[in-house]
Order: structure tokens, then C-alpha cells, then sequence
């Protein structure tokens, strides 16, 4: 008989409090409904996206 076997759950999110200017808020708002897609979503969305084509540049 095979074994019914659970592993760790692997949780790879965090909660994060930040403070952005309601007007940011409300466009968020706005593309959450204009898409179905959660705030939280499209915020982590544009999070990645700006840290893939960020460039530093040096003095």
C-alpha cells in the first residue's frame, strides 16, 4: 500500500506595510478592477518588474 506523505508546507510570502500617496493608491484601485486582479497582485507584479530592469548607475 502506497503512503499518504506531507511534506513542509514552503511559504515564500511575506506581509510588508508601506506608505505610498493615495493618489498611487487610487490608480491601483482603478487597474484592479479594470483587470480582475488583486491590488496586492498588481503591486507585486510591478515590484518585480522594476527590480528586473533596474539599472544603478555609478558616480
Amino acid at each position: 500500500m502506497e503512503k499518504f506523505i506531507i511534506t513542509p508546507k514552503e511559504d515564500k510570502c511575506v506581509t510588508m506595510t508601506i506608505r505610498i500617496d493615495r493618489a498611487l493608491q487610487e490608480k491601483y484601485n482603478e487597474l484592479s478592477a479594470q483587470t480582475n486582479r488583486s491590488r496586492n497582485e498588481l503591486i507585486g507584479m510591478a515590484l518585480q518588474f522594476a527590480l528586473d530592469h533596474m539599472e544603478i548607475k555609478k558616480e
